[in-house]
């Protein structure tokens, strides 16, 4: 194991237009017994629950919708550990009322400090509600790779969200970068409980990190799985089908996707994932030996997933465009 790397100083380069094609794709979380909720309360939106899902871990189910007012950015699950001595915060939400409200429900849980806010990938619904936990003063840790990248989107990001969910909701919302890197599997000690962070090569994104509490043997997989929401591609259909089958070789006991529910089997999550990825491999592959187009891609590849997935109209035909950018150069 090594230890957490300071990243370099960020650029804060411009979007490329794949980049920005693709972030399209993208803008489209008290102790209590394993089966109650912590409960928050957030203006003009639903309760934010957090369920405890293992021994001192609890999950907050994001809604299956594209930013909005009514949401706060509410849009993708976020989670914390506690350990003996401290809390790991992992992903804080798409806005700042969603980091706030993953903040009360920790408060709510535990008077121990909150050492680590952990971002699974740089997408703005699981890293903007990083701001809400400054006064925590924690380490902010992520993939190596996810610094740079954030700072480069990070502009466009923020006026997205703000576009989205209006100046009401998205108010105190910013960026707040990681201040520590992965580079190779590294352990953090929260106290008499470890986590084990495993940064990925370029799957969802090419920052994508998995989180596992060796104690319960729980992991945090970010976007790297998809429940009912349909999945987006942000980095390689391949890179995401290889990483998926080698997490599938020691699977974990107990997951929680970036998108779905709380928790869930590794079996249930990784069959659907691999079928629609597969799917959209296949279909594109074969249009493209055809002499296709990446408009014929675009209208017959993969319609049998529609029934499947949430939002489904608003991100299918983006993934197929970079599938199809990615495969015709095999």
């Amino acid at each position: 194991m090594k230890r957490l790397e300071i990243p370099e100083t960020p650029y804060a380069g411009g979007l490329t237009r794949r980049s920005a094609h693709r972030l399209l794709a993208l803008l489209a979380g008290a102790l209590a017994l394993p089966t109650s909720m912590v409960k928050v309360v957030w203006a003009k939106q639903p309760e934010g629950k957090f369920q405890q899902i293992a021994d001192g871990i609890f999950a907050h189910h994001g809604l299956h919708e594209l930013m909005n007012s009514d949401n706060h950015g509410d849009i993708a699950n976020t989670g914390f550990i506690i350990g003996e001595e401290s809390v790991a915060v992992i992903d804080t939400g798409g806005s700042f009322h969603t980091g706030t409200a993953l903040r009360n429900a920790v408060r709510a849980a535990t008077a121990k400090p909150i050492r680590y806010v952990i971002n699974t990938h740089m997408h703005p619904d699981h890293v903007l509600g990083n701001a809400a936990f400054t006064p925590d003063q924690p380490r902010f840790v992520s993939h190596a790779k996810m610094a740079r990248a954030l700072a480069a989107r990070g502009t466009r990001y923020l006026e997205a969200a703000k576009e989205a969910m209006g100046e009401e909701a998205f108010r105190g919302t910013e960026i707040v970068l990681p201040t520590e890197g992965v580079r190779e599997p590294t352990t953090l000690d929260l106290g008499g409980r470890k986590l084990k962070l495993t940064p990925k090569p370029t799957a969802h994104t090419d920052n994508d990190l998995i989180i596992v509490d060796e104690k319960t043997q729980t992991a945090f997989v970010g976007d790297l799985i998809f429940s009912g929401h349909i999945p987006t591609l942000d980095g390689s259909i391949l890179g995401w089908v290889q990483v998926l089958k080698e997490v599938d070789k020691q699977p974990p006991q107990l997951i929680v996707p970036g998108h779905g529910p709380a928790s869930m089997g590794w079996t249930a999550a990784y069959g659907p994932m691999l079928r629609y990825l597969d799917t959209v491999i296949e279909d594109v592959r074969k249009i493209i030996a055809e002499g296709g187009t990446i408009n014929d891609a675009i209208k017959t590849a993969g319609p049998q997933e529609a029934p499947r997935w949430a939002l489904f109209d608003e991100f299918h035909q983006r993934n197929v465009t970079a599938a199809f950018a990615e495969l015709e150069w095999e």
